[in-house]
């Protein structure tokens, strides 16, 4: 799933989301796959590398199994997080490519159900 807007997700996504906006994960929200964006907020779970620009957001209810790469990171109470984190790193520029297919790493294409 790709945008250059923002992204709200209440169910199920196989794949990845990449979008140069923001990505809004509802509590319901099951991801399987890779985050790409300049800002998320996820209180769903997440199987897969989140990696943001700018600003992550994990409520109360978030649930992530893999790796984060931000710049800035929230984390309430109750959240929680196995993997590896890297803060204030560079990242790169978000690139949402020709034809619908973005960078390498995320390239396998969404399904919703």
């Amino acid at each position: 799933m790709e945008a250059y807007g923002n992204i709200r997700v209440e169910g199920r996504v196989v794949g990845s989301i990449v979008t140069k906006s923001k990505v809004a994960l509802g509590q319901s929200c099951k991801v399987e796959g890779n985050i790409l964006a300049q800002n998320a907020e996820v209180a769903g779970e997440v199987k897969g590398i989140v990696e943001v620009s700018d600003l992550l957001l994990l409520k109360s209810s978030a649930v992530i199994h893999g790796d984060i790469i931000t710049n800035k990171l929230i984390v309430e109470s109750g959240a929680t997080f196995n993997g590896g984190c890297k803060m204030g790193v560079s990242i790169k520029e978000i690139k949402i490519g020709e034809n619908g297919q973005s960078k390498e790493l995320f390239k396998k294409p969404a399904k919703t159900a």
